[in-house]
């Protein structure tokens, strides 16, 4: 997946309308964005063809799936037909779970994210321990997209040396979390960034800034 700038605009606003304001300031600089669970609930899976068809953008559905293959493959199948490119999900639940996703992700022509460990301090204590195991699973399978946390650049280029150079990595945690743009592009193909963005007083600047530090 090409990513624009390498930059994935992580849009956890929970209105469609400001959300459309902040991506129309920035829309120049993005063209991939990742939507969760928070816009996701309040307005609905449309919000996947809103941006598609209103940006262009490539939507990356942030929903870490996490549960048996059966339901795993319900959630998958509803977020592709809604029109996602691509879906993330995570690696603690096995490979089966995890190929329940991949094979909904194939069918629709899509892709498939694997979550080897997340960005705040509680992760630490059940995912990390497990987080090389999980991207070694990844691999097995044949997984070729992860993502890997910024705010651990130590743990970046473990998870990078695991999954091989030719893997496309995702790191959230950049800005308010405290993750560093050029650090974390030391290791990963793409800077997922919220907050910094959407809670600034002017996004199209703080994106801007944000592009101009890591070219």
């Amino acid at each position: 997946m090409d990513v624009k700038n390498n930059i994935i605009l992580a849009m956890d606003l929970m209105d469609l309308k400001e959300a459309e304001r902040v991506c129309e300031s920035i829309n120049e600089y993005i063209d991939t964005i990742k939507i969760g669970y928070p816009l996701t609930l309040a307005e609905g899976l449309s919000t996947i063809g809103f941006f598609k068809d209103n940006f262009d953008y490539k939507v990356i559905c942030d929903y870490k799936v996490a549960d048996i293959p059966a339901t795993n493959e319900k959630i998958a199948n509803q977020t592709f037909d809604a029109g996602a490119d691509a879906i993330i999900c995570h690696g603690f639940v096995g490979p089966d779970s995890v190929d329940a996703c991949k094979t909904s992700a194939e069918g629709h022509g899509g892709e498939v994210f694997l979550l080897t460990e997340m960005s705040h301090p509680g992760a630490i204590k059940f995912l990390q321990p497990n987080a090389d195991e999980i991207a070694r699973m990844g691999v097995e399978m044949g997984i070729t997209n992860y993502v890997a946390p910024s705010t651990r650049p130590e743990r970046l280029s473990e998870i990078r040396d695991i999954v091989g150079k030719d893997a496309f990595m995702i790191s959230p945690g950049v800005g308010t979390q405290g993750g560093d743009p050029r650090e974390t592009l030391k290791y990963s193909n793409a800077l997922i960034i919220g907050r910094s963005i959407y809670n600034a007083e002017d996004p199209k600047k703080a994106t801007k800034d944000i592009v101009d530090s890591i070219q």
